[in-house]
This record gives C-alpha cells, structure tokens and sequence, in this order.
C-alpha cells in the first residue's frame, strides 16, 4: 500500500454531538493537545506481560513529557502489578490534580481498567468467569454483580472498564474460551447486556469486546485469521453486540484484533463506522485493542509505518490509541502538519473523547476531596453476590445417584445440622482439589498478575474446593492428594492418590485447567490448543482412581469444555461428572455445596460439550448440513447439547401453545408452557423455548433458542410461562443481503437442552418477508405465573 493512499478527503460520517463547551475546548486546541487526548499513558507497562507483544511496543516514556500537552487515558493503574489500592487512588488523585493544574487546558485523564472477572486490582474480589455468568442464564443477577464491580472501580478513581467480552464461542480449541458468554448469541446479547447495565449504573462506562469476529479464528489461534461471510457476520456475530448498544446503550467499544476475508477491523470503516455508528447510531467512543492500531503494520502488514498504521485506523473509527501512544503521537502528526492526513478526522475523534469526558463529568472534576483512606473492595456484599453466581454456575453432567452426598439435606442450614449424616470419608484428589488459583479465569488478578509476584499474598479469601468440602462434611474425615499437575506427564504421585480413594467412601476428583496468558496455563488469552483432551495425565489419574471400585465424582474446574465423553458414559465412567467454569472466589464453596446438596444444582451447559478436536469449529445452531449425515464418517455430534444441566430434583414441562396458529411477519406471538416439580427436592429449571425455521431463502439452524427464564419450584409445584416473542428473534440476512423475516412454518419446543422436544407446538409466520431495522424488539419477554401444584 503506497502513502498516497491516505491523502485528505471528506469525512464520510457527520460530526458527533457536542456541547457548546466541548466544541469551544476543541477549538482552542493545538494540534499536540488533540493529539494527546487520543492515547494513552501506561503507568507500569514494563512492569509484567499481560498483553500481547508488549515487550515489543514501544513504552510509555516520561510521565511528565508525555503528559505535556495533555493526556486521553491513564492505562492500568491497578492492574499491571500488586499496588495497595488506597495508596495508588492517592497517587492518581494527585497526578489528576496535576494535569489540572500543570496543562494549558486542565484536562483530566480518563482512567481505564480490567474489569471481566471484577475489578483487576489487588484485593478485589473476583466473580465466575464470563463462562460461568452464561452457565447460570441469570443477567439480573450478572447486572447486579456488575453494579458492584462499577461501585469499587469508581472509588478507585477509574471511569471506563474494558469488558464485556461479546465474542460468540465457536471453536473450544481458542484459549479465550473463559472470556466468552455462550455460543448462543441471544445469550451472549442479553447477559452481556445485563453486564453493561450494571457497569453503567455505578457511572462507570463498559467497553464491548471485541468488535468483531475475533472468536472465529482459524483453528482456534489467537489473532488468527477469520475465514467469515457476510451472513454468518451478520446472523451470529453482530446481533450482541446490537443488543449492547441499542438496548444497553453502551457507551464504549473496542476493535477487535481480526482481519476478516482479509481485511484487518482495525483499518477498515466498514465495522467501526458503517455498521456501528452509521446503522446503530452508536455515539460513543471507540478505542483501540492494545497495540492494534501498531499492528496495521506489524502483523497485518497492510501499512508501511506507523504513520500510514494511524491513518487506517482513525479513519475506519478508533477513536483512541490504547495502551499507548506508539501511532496516534508523532508519526501521526507528522502526517497531518504533511497534509497528508485530513485534521478533521482528528477533531472528530478529539470532540467523542471531550464529550465523554464531560459525560463522565471529568471537566467539572476539581479533585479538591482527596480518595478514603479505607476501601473495601471485597465485602460481604461482593461474596454474597459472588457465591450466588457461582452456585447458579455449576453444571451436574451425569449422576448415577451418588450425588447429592448428604441425601435429603437441603440447604446450607440442613446441611450443617446434618453433616453426620454424608459420608464418613472422602479423599479429594487431582491437581485442582486443593488449588485457589484454578478457580479464577486469566483475566482475575490472581493469574493475570499475583502469577508474576509469587511471595505476594492474594489479598482475597479463596477456599479451595478441598477446604470447602471440609467446612460441609465438619465430621468427616477428609483427605487430600494432587496424584498429579495440571500440565505435564509425570505420574509419580498417583499410587498415593489412588490409595487415598482406596480407603475412602467417596472420591473427588479435581481435574482441569490452569488459567494463565501467552504459554503460561493451558487456558486463557494465547494459551490456544490442538487437543481437547484434559491436559497432561488427569485422565489417567480419573480412571485410575474409578478402578478402585470407589464411587468416584469427577469435578472439571476449567475454562473451556473439554472433551470428555469417556467420562460421561460407558465402562470406566466415574457415578458423576460436574462442571465449573472457573467459578470466582466463592467457587469452592459452591462446588462442595452442589456435591453435598446444600446447594441445589441450577447450571447449564452455555456451550455444547465436545465430541473432540476434530469436530472443531462446532455450534448447535448448525444446518442440516452441520450435523451428521450418511455421506460423512466424521460424527459432529456433542457429548452433551447446549442447554443441559441436572438437577436433584425432576422436572415436567408440558402444554406448549401459542396464542394464535398464524402471526405476520414482522408481528409477534405468545408461547406458553407449564413447568412442574415432580420430585422431592425443591429446585430450579431453566426452562428453554427453541424454535427451528423448517424453509428458508438461505439454510437455517436445526434449534435456535427464542428465550429463557430460571423458574424456581418447590417439590409439587408448577408453574405456566408465558413467552411473548417477536418475530424479529427469527431474523436472517437473505439471498440480497437484508435482514429480515420470512413467511414460512416454524417448529417450536421445549425441553431440558436444544436437543430434547418434551413439548411441542407450532406458528406460520404469514404475509410478506418483512425487514428488520433496530426499532425492532430483539428481547423476548417472560411472565412466570406460579401456583401449587396436587
């Protein structure tokens, strides 16, 4: 690409909204100034690696030269090492008061942070990962979670978190698989939602990540290419991130790193402004994923410098250089004062970050009252949250009976008052029954950061699973072997674990990953595989462990679904497998409730468990052609569907109906179903309507989930759940491209997963094919009407 490419032009999209007081900031300005608000400034970059090439970037520099002429972000003040929370809010509280005081303009910096697992910062608490909010299927509960996580980061001084993730998973094999919601995208739009809400709440601006196709990488490779049509673009990538936008009104969104067919995100208008600003009317900021303007050049190679790197980029829409400015400083000046590169596109980004400076209410900031001396960023109320997130989370597999292990105790009440009555010993083997850190996903501080700082405490509560069991079964005898590590093939320590099982009436065994970046762990960002098999020898350590006779519950503490049917069915399988998506600091509590039965399975599974590696990429919301077929050998099929989950208790659900057999296109229609608990245990069902598209102008998915409410039952008693659906949910983009919705016949079912039809019904959407725009409703709304049942 030669230089020429990126002489002046006219803007193609109009200026953004601005107050009298921003426009009048703006027209004050130099060319520096601007410039300075459109980057950021990481304090401690060369402090750890906890991004993606960062040693290679160039560095922050001076403080108070780069800050000179202003500054846009402060990058990470908290989360790039071990810093006392107090002691740092006091140093940001001076350095604002210092760029208020020592710039021309007085601009304070905006101050951004992780924030996908809670607040990343030493001694605050740590939630389930976003996996484990998709297991729960509760966004009321993840918005008030974000709430909180909003509260400690605005008593902290940070105004702007970078999450939520709203990449729909399509290949397990990607190491950021833990980030992710669901790979359903109704459920990724209606949790990550939630997530934006709560954030937005507390004042703090959520950022959307990462906009758009980074998840579909090929082969599961992190920053990969992405192979991805425009239909399959539109149908599952985008409607998320449309719902976080039109229905969340998200203030912030972030580039993601992929090129698709080709093409990088981070340079071409065709994400960040057409469909972003121009069909959604997003009037916010977007800023760059680290490094990614710099890598217009260096990994994608469609710039020559950085100069060309920052012209594709605030072209297409970025707003904001992030982490730091290695584009958006001098190489871009120098464009501009070249004339190569229109200043008005500058000022176009300069006014949306002025604007939400203002909305922040950071140009009226005097910073005269200094931050509390004391903060608490862990309390009752972020462990409360915490745990109920993490008991909602965890998924019961298979059960043969052996579970619950305290039978006919229910709560945490019962369960203390009975403990005698479980097992008299227990052996909890396997590298993760008594590890804290394989509790918590890449982005927690603990293995995004403490991982670097060994000798530094963890600053939270963490009991472990081991701990926990202890604390549920007070009289019982428990015992604690690893047997063996996450990673690696030495296999000296499973004789004495498999002794401990040995002597023991139950076995636990703790099998899993370990959370880490770029090589460290065997998840999280980098940390991509060729193999969905548990890593190292945890198989051998299971099955060992099952051959001694011992009822045996296999516990998967991970960050993506492994595949494990050997474990599920057939010879060898262990009487119960339970799955945890890294469930946060509460999460060995929740787990050893859900195996005692002080907490009453409610997790399901938000991704299909896979058949293997080979089946990879794979989504239930496959066409006929997805699935398995007389003219292939190679079986797609999961081990278990998306949507299930066990329960203690059983469950009914009868009388599907809709409100009329026929509704237009572009209308809506009312489902209604009952749910009854049939057995002896109270409980609660994720009740699950899906529907199937049976002829369309283009393929359809065999099941696509329309909605879902968690109903919670007591034993004998039922419920009728009332669906009010928009057409709109059936959405698909046509031969011609639009979006719309067609006339034709659609099945419809509930049941405990997209695989199970336990009740039927059916609708004709009639009259013509109607097309979609953003005034219609994309949510599906749920009445619960409860009575007792006979």
């Amino acid at each position: 690409m030669t230089d020429t490419a990126h002489r002046p032009q006219a803007l193609t999209v109009g200026e953004p909204r601005a107050s009298d007081r921003v426009a009048s900031l703006l027209a004050e300005m130099t060319l520096d100034e601007k410039l300075g608000q459109l980057v950021g400034w990481w304090v401690d970059q060369g402090a750890e690696n906890v991004a993606p090439m960062q040693g290679e970037m160039a560095t922050s520099g001076d403080y108070v030269e780069a800050t000179r002429h202003g500054l846009g972000h402060l990058t990470r003040v908290y989360g790039t090492r071990p810093v006392d929370p107090v002691e740092r809010a006091s140093w940001l509280w001076r350095e604002q008061r210092r760029l208020r005081d020592e710039t021309r303009l007085g601009i304070p910096a905006l101050v951004h942070e992780e924030c996908l697992t809670g607040l990343a910062a030493w001694q605050a608490a740590t939630f389930p990962t976003p996996l484990a909010w998709g297991a729960s299927f509760d966004p009321e509960l993840v918005e008030r979670m974000a709430r909180l996580i909003g509260g400690s980061m605005r008593d902290l001084g940070v105004h702007q978190g970078l999450a939520p993730v709203l990449d729909v998973i399509r290949d397990t094999r990607w190491g950021r698989v833990d980030e992710c919601i669901a790979e359903d995208p109704y459920v990724v739009g209606t949790i990550g939602t939630a997530y934006v809400k709560g954030l937005q709440a507390a004042g703090v601006h959520a950022t959307l990540k990462h906009f758009v196709g980074y998840s579909t990488s090929a082969a599961g490779r992190n920053h990969a290419p992405a192979q991805a049509g425009p239909r399959f673009v539109e149908d599952v990538l985008l409607p998320p991130f449309e719902m976080a936008v039109l229905d969340g009104g998200v203030r912030s969104v972030m580039n993601s790193y992929a090129e698709i067919d080709g093409v990088p995100v981070a340079g071409t208008p065709s994400y960040l402004t057409d469909v972003l600003r121009r069909r959604w009317g997003f009037d916010g900021v977007v800023v760059s994923d680290y490094f990614s303007v710099a890598f217009l050049q260096v990994m994608h190679a469609v710039a020559a410098d950085r100069g060309e790197a920052a012209a594709l980029a605030l072209e297409a829409g970025i707003d904001v250089e992030l982490p730091t400015g290695d584009a958006y400083l001098e190489p871009l000046a120098e464009r501009v004062r070249a004339g190569e590169v229109d200043e008005a596109l500058v000022d176009r980004a300069v006014l949306r970050v002025l604007a939400e400076k203002e909305e922040l209410g950071l140009l009226d900031e005097t910073f005269e009252t200094p931050p509390p001396t004391s903060i608490d960023l862990d309390s009752a109320e972020h462990r409360a949250v915490a745990r109920r997130l993490a008991d909602e989370s965890v998924v019961v597999l298979t059960n043969d009976g052996v579970l619950p292990l305290v039978p006919g105790v229910v709560g945490a009440a019962g369960a203390a008052a009975a403990a005698g009555a479980g097992p008299a010993s227990v052996a909890v083997v396997g590298p993760n029954g008594d590890s804290a850190e394989a509790l918590m996903g890449c982005y927690s501080f603990v293995n995004h950061v403490l991982a670097h700082h060994p000798g530094v405490p963890l600053g939270i509560e963490l009991p472990t699973v081991a701990e926990s069991l202890r604390t549920e079964l007070s009289m019982a005898d428990v015992v604690v072997e690893a047997g063996c590590d996450v990673e690696g093939d030495d296999r000296t320590r499973i004789a004495a674990a498999v002794d401990a099982a040995r002597g023991a009436e139950v076995a636990v065994v703790v099998v899993g990953d370990r959370a880490g970046l770029f090589g460290r762990g065997t998840v999280g960002e980098g940390n991509d595989v060729e193999s969905l098999e548990l890593p190292g020898v945890q198989r051998e350590l299971v099955e060992a462990v099952v051959a001694t006779g011992t009822p045996t519950v296999m516990v998967v503490l991970s960050g993506r679904p492994y595949a494990i049917g050997w474990a599920v069915s057939g010879a060898g399988a262990p009487a119960a497998v339970v799955q945890a998506f890294f469930p946060g600091e509460e999460g060995g509590a929740a787990v050893a409730g859900v195996l005692t039965g002080s907490v009453e399975p409610s997790g399901h599974l938000p991704v299909s468990l896979p058949r293997s590696a080979g089946a990879q990429p794979f989504s239930y919301l496959h066409p006929i052609l997805g699935g398995p077929s007389e003219v292939t050998s190679a079986d797609s099929t999961p081990v278990l569907p998306f949507g299930h989950g066990l329960s203690y208790t059983s469950w009914r659900r009868s009388d599907l109906l809709v409100d009329s057999a026929e509704v237009p296109a572009g209308g809506s229609f009312v489902a209604s179903v009952t749910v009854a608990n049939t057995g002896d245990r109270p409980g609660t069902d994720l009740v699950q309507l899906y529907a199937h598209d049976v002829v369309g102008s283009v393929t359809r998915p065999v099941a696509q989930l329309l909605g879902y409410p968690r109903v919670a039952l007591d034993p004998g008693q039922e419920a009728r759940v009332v669906f009010r659906v928009p057409t709109a949910r059936l959405a698909l983009t046509d031969r011609q491209h639009r979006r719309v919705v067609e006339p034709g016949d659609v099945e419809l079912w509930v049941g405990g997963s997209c695989a199970e039809r336990e009740t039927e019904a059916a609708v004709r959407l009639t009259g013509d094919t109607y097309p979609v725009t953003i005034a219609d409703e994309r949510i599906v709304g749920v009445e619960i009407e409860t009575s007792v049942g006979s």
